[in-house]
């Protein structure tokens, strides 16, 4: 193929995978909002285009991901799950990240954004907590106010992080309607975005109006760029063979796979909540089960009825009971750029106690979710093929319901 084809061909592909300028990756995207929220979102927008060329704001955010975080995290060649599973498996360690997860990577670009804008009052949603604790913390560092909604149902399975919050300075709002757990501590979050526009939303996860997908995705972008330079190193080459993360919103997936998209040679699969199973209706399988509509603020994948009410996710796991998905993860599944599997709870909390005793790590439990493909995926893989699997977050905030199942299952 002619140098000029191929560099079209290479443009192309890398725009396929980027969102267009209304923030719509195929169908899915754009920023649905009220239009009290129409100025705050533009110059959110405006804001971040401008950081992504500026090279002081991107040296002091590499200086605190280096020096405060704690990255590079390693890239970890897990033996004996590798030979249980006959390839060469690396987990990408997001679990020894200050603060415990892939989170602190976007709350701290950020909130280092918000100051540039001159913002002072911070608000964030959270689920599991992990991003409640890094925004929380990010605010500490940079001394400024922080309000976190959570559900109540959250709140009382993720005490240890709620703790967290307020021991850092940071106000954490109950939210009790609905059943209590992420989309309705969205949904509060979003009201009161609306009543104080000139706070600034930290949204966790790769959803929400434009720019928000798209910026959450450059600032886990991290994740896929240091991937790239660890396997050079340990393999010689630099991309594996499988990628895998878990998806609720699909932020440590989108960092993960951000620098990889374009590279056919990389076979990307990604794991959603099945809750109970997705013919029980207690689950979280957006992706699987999941309509075209629009929530909180981006059209994407929703788990709805047929009047377009919102259907109530469920999950084992506090970050990954969410109805709808990213709209780049949905995109990526329609056009069969990712392949999708429904982790129901039972097999993740399998994969969980696995990797424990395998390798001596307890993953959170939406990491679980991820680690649950590799039995899924086991038939197809060869020996000499490298898998690389995020372990987005580490298992201590999980432990009451670890210690539950592990009673269940042994009594």
């Amino acid at each position: 193929m002619p140098e000029n084809s191929q560099k079209s061909r290479n443009d192309a592909e890398r725009k396929l995978y980027q969102p267009d300028e209304k923030g719509f990756y195929g169908e899915f995207g754009g920023a649905y909002i009220p239009e009290i929220l129409h100025a705050s979102v533009e110059q959110l927008k405006k804001a971040f285009l401008s950081i992504k060329g500026d090279e002081t704001f991107k040296n002091e955010y590499y200086d605190l991901l280096r020096n405060y975080v704690g990255r590079p995290t390693p890239l970890y060649f897990a033996r004996r799950l590798s030979e249980q599973y006959g390839a060469r498996i690396y987990l990408k360690r997001e679990d020894l990240n200050h603060t415990g997860a892939h989170k602190i990577n976007n709350a701290l670009g950020q909130v280092l954004l918000a100051r540039k804008m001159g913002k002072t009052h911070m608000l964030a949603e959270t689920g599991a907590g992990q991003h409640g604790v890094a925004a929380a913390t990010a605010c500490a560092l940079m001394g400024m106010d922080c309000t976190v909604f959570m559900g109540k149902t959250d709140i009382e399975r993720q005490y240890l992080n709620v703790q967290k919050m307020r021991m850092l300075g940071a106000k954490v709002e109950p939210v009790t309607s609905g059943n209590m757990t992420l989309k309705d501590a969205t949904n509060e979050a979003i009201r009161y975005w609306c009543t104080h526009p000139d706070s600034y939303y930290i949204i966790g996860s790769t959803v929400g109006p434009d720019p928000y997908p798209e910026m959450v995705g450059y600032f886990q972008s991290v994740i896929s760029e240091e991937i790239k330079l660890q396997l050079q190193e340990k393999i010689g080459r630099n991309y594996p063979d499988y990628l895998m993360a878990c998806i609720g919103g699909g932020s440590n997936a989108m960092g993960t796979y951000y620098h990889f998209l374009n590279d056919e040679r990389v076979k990307i699969i990604s794991a959603e909540a099945g809750g109970m199973g997705i013919e029980t209706g207690k689950t979280a399988a957006t992706i699987h089960l999941g309509k075209t509509g629009i929530i909180h603020g981006a059209k994407t994948l929703i788990l709805q009825n047929e009047d377009g009410q919102i259907d109530e996710p469920y999950s084992v796991s506090a970050g990954l009971d969410y109805p709808g998905v990213g709209p780049a993860h949905a995109f990526f599944a329609k056009i069969g750029r990712t392949k999708v599997y429904a982790i129901n709870d039972d097999e993740a909390m399998e994969a969980a106690f696995e990797l424990t005793r395998l390798e001596g790590i307890i993953p959170a439990i939406e990491s679980a979710h991820a680690l649950a493909i590799l039995k899924k995926e086991k038939e197809n893989f060869q020996s000499d093929e490298v898998v690389v699997l995020t372990v987005s977050g580490r298992g201590d905030k999980d432990m009451d319901t670890y210690v539950k199942y592990f009673e269940s299952i042994n009594k």
